[in-house]
């Protein structure tokens, strides 16, 4: 792609986002969250291959739908309660067609079916910009409309997004596929507690960007988007390996990984709201992500790959990848955990 095509792109990207975060009316907000949409449909088929045309039209049909449901509540809400403004939607059919709207814009199930085949269909840099920025905006708006929703609402949305991501992760051979059902359940961990604590849906998400932007960028450096392309990692870059395992482990909430801090912080929340059954069944269903993640890690670091090859050892090669971002991602998914203190004075 022409680099001022790719710099106009990702500057929408960014103008989109921001317009999001710093409006209070929801013509604006709805404003950034399509030129997010017509930003990034480009990146997706760029490739010109049918498999990212497919999911670059299910993406932008989605988004249309979500976004019109969006205006549709807004002006529901302007002609039943005179009020524009993001913090006033106050009437319970529009909050809760703009709650249903939102969901389907970050993939909440049951709203989240196009979001495992979109993501298949992109190479990884754009499946990280999907899996990441593209959450911000619409989780920025759940955060502002969350105190005018049913509680009951919210709490379904995010069980339900906790229990599915973790069961349909579990029978996928694609890694990507396996990467957008983590995405989803981590959805469902933010917006959950979004009602509660506002701060720790924040908190979680700035830790699934990391988490998830260290498994991208180094799947990325090895070009693996199989099962069976991962168990051939060890020998391109047998250190690589080893960092990758422990973020997908951090991916799936295991201590003494930076991943445990929000999930931890958020049962811990429910706890004293009095939500014993919510938090143990979040609990229940972060072990079934835990699960495809530990295959991952087995496949990865544990077996040998039963092809081998005559050609020189690739990690004797230079590598023409960036490092830099990769390593500061990795750090922090790694060894943030001991720095929980002093991360929740910083957001709270």
């Amino acid at each position: 792609m022409n680099p001022y095509v790719l710099t106009i792109l990702l500057s929408s990207l960014g103008l989109g986002t921001t317009l999001t975060f710093a409006s209070s009316h929801w013509l604006l907000a709805w404003m950034g969250l399509e030129i997010n949409t017509l930003a990034i449909i480009p990146l997706m088929a760029q490739q010109h291959h049918p498999r990212a045309v497919e999911a670059a039209t299910k993406y932008f049909l989605t988004q249309a739908t979500a976004a019109a449901m969006i205006l549709f509540a807004a002006t529901t809400n302007a002609w039943l309660m005179g009020e524009w403004t993001i913090n006033d939607m106050s009437h319970p059919i529009a909050s809760s067609m703009t709650i249903a709207a939102l969901a389907l814009k970050i993939g909440l199930a049951p709203m989240h079916f196009w979001l495992p085949e979109v993501l298949q269909g992109l190479n990884l840099v754009t499946g990280l910009i999907l899996s990441t920025w593209q959450k911000l905006a619409p989780l920025a708006l759940i955060i502002q409309v969350a105190p005018a929703i049913n509680p009951l609402i919210l709490t379904l949305l995010g069980l339900l997004s906790a229990l599915v991501g973790g069961w349909g992760g579990l029978n996928q051979t694609q890694v990507r596929k396996m990467l957008a059902y983590s995405s989803i359940a981590h959805m469902g961990w933010m917006v959950v507690i979004s009602q509660y604590a506002p701060h720790l849906t924040v908190l979680a998400l700035a830790m699934y960007v990391f988490m998830t932007s260290t498994a991208f960028l180094s799947l990325k450096m090895t070009s693996a988007t199989t099962i069976s392309a991962v168990t051939a990692m060890w020998s391109k870059t047998p250190i690589l390996v080893s960092t990758t395992a422990l973020a997908l482990l951090s991916l799936g909430g295991l201590p003494p990984l930076t991943g445990f801090m929000a999930k931890w912080l958020i049962l811990q929340e429910m706890a004293k709201q009095q939500l014993p059954l919510t938090a143990t069944i979040m609990a229940l269903a972060a072990l079934l992500s835990l699960y495809f993640y530990l295959r991952l890690c087995y496949a990865m670091a544990l077996t040998i790959s039963p092809s081998t090859t005559n050609a020189t050892a690739p990690w004797r090669a230079q590598s023409t990848h960036s490092v830099i971002t990769l390593s500061f991602f990795t750090v922090v998914t790694l060894g943030l955990l001991p720095i929980t203190p002093a991360v929740i004075a910083l957001i709270a």
